[in-house]
């Protein structure tokens, strides 16, 4: 994610030139404000990446931005209004527009705004140099921060005193480390500056919610290598902050196993690897998250074959977990582990409660458990006849 090109950049791509993203930028240039494409998506486009939300900064009062919006036929919501943010639907893409603010009062998690028309300040109370990007309709960057210069470096660094910024919402600790999976030079390594004033402000972690935790330790987790990130977590305290018990020793071996086998991201299987204590509790985690969770801790370390895993659940199920057993218990990826899984996925227990008259209720579920456990004990081979006689 080098960028090669000389600075001053301009960005590109079909969602910038998209008519229904120029006409929010018309709707506010054309009544004299200004639209400047803002974070993620100046970020993203700059490194050639996905651009997923669109969002604008403007020096136009929140009230002036649902008046024109709606003079120029644009569906205007006050999704945060209070907080200087109108989104704009345009077409069917949605685009956050935002005055220009700046920071008056914080409280570690909210701060107080006032509106600003200096691009400048609003820059200033943004978290990480690499954020505090803009662009112009054109695609022309402003940078008023020196955050380009970083971003071509991939170094994620605070804006100005990071321990001001992290007082400011200390959230922004986990995304430091967040961003850094994600963009940053692990040659270079972690800010020393950023990860220091994030070991000293660790109590403030308590003030988050569970959910905004969670959310944020799993989007870290799904990036393509955190292991530099979390090693740099647990050296900082914030590991076990969030995650009382968690151990990162097997990650490491878990992301190369995931690399030789071509395995995406998965930030569940990750987790799973982490351990901890009360995991779906301190994260909050979906049910369907914490069910998988369960599951895959709980093969980690039962009796049970990849073959039987595949079969009761699926094959994806039994090669996260034979991963896991290697990686947690330093062992090589297990020989066969292909053609275990296969024939447990493919195979079909051969006995049905119809097989077995004269037994009910009880009798009958333990008789066909049994039989079952004798059937994979055999490697899925033992015939209905076999298996009858027995």
């Amino acid at each position: 994610m080098r960028l090669q090109r000389p600075m001053p950049m301009r960005i590109e791509g079909e969602w910038i030139n998209a008519p229904e993203t120029q006409a929010v930028c018309a709707m506010l240039t054309g009544a004299g404000y200004q639209a400047l494409f803002v974070g993620g998506c100046v970020r993203n486009a700059l490194l050639q990446a996905p651009v997923a939300d669109i969002d604008i900064s403007t020096d136009a009062l929140p009230d002036e931005v649902m008046r024109l919006a709606q003079a120029a036929g644009l569906k205007a919501v006050p999704t945060g209004i209070e907080h200087g943010t109108v989104t704009v639907v345009s077409g069917s893409i949605p685009h956050e527009v935002t005055t220009f603010r700046r920071d008056v009062e914080s409280h570690g998690r909210h701060a107080t705004v006032a509106f600003s028309t200096d691009v400048t300040e609003d820059a200033r109370r943004r978290d990480f140099t690499m954020n505090a990007l803009y662009a112009d309709a054109t695609g022309r960057v402003i940078d008023p921060l020196g955050g380009l210069e970083d971003l071509v470096a991939r170094k994620v660094r605070f804006i100005e005193e990071p321990a001001a910024r992290i007082k400011e919402d200390y959230l922004r600790i986990l995304r430091f480390f967040r961003f850094f999976a994600w963009y940053g030079d692990p040659e270079n390594g972690i800010d020393p500056e950023g990860l220091a004033a994030c070991a000293a402000h660790t109590d403030g972690l308590a003030r988050l919610s569970r959910e905004r935790v969670g959310s944020e330790l799993l989007k870290l987790l799904a990036a393509k290598t955190p292991v530099q990130s979390v090693a740099s977590m647990r050296q900082a305290g914030v590991l076990m902050t969030v995650l009382e018990g968690a151990d990162d020793k097997a990650l490491g071996p878990l992301v190369h196993f995931e690399t030789e086998w071509h395995l995406p991201p998965d930030p569940i299987r990750r987790l799973a690897a982490l351990g901890g204590e009360n995991l779906q509790e301190a994260l909050r985690l979906s049910k369907v998250q914490a069910r998988r969770l369960d599951k895959l801790r709980g093969a980690i370390g039962s009796g049970q074959g990849l073959g039987e895993l595949a079969y009761r659940e699926d094959a994806a199920f039994a090669l996260d977990a034979a991963l896991l057993r290697s990686a947690i218990f330093e062992l090589p990826a297990p020989e066969n582990a292909s053609e275990d899984i296969a024939k447990g996925a493919e195979a079909v227990f051969p006995i049905s409660a119809e097989d077995l008259d004269g037994l009910t209720g009880r009798a009958l579920g333990d008789r066909l458990k049994a039989l079952e456990y004798q059937w994979i004990a055999s490697g899925f081979t033992a015939t209905r006849d076999a298996l009858l006689e027995g």
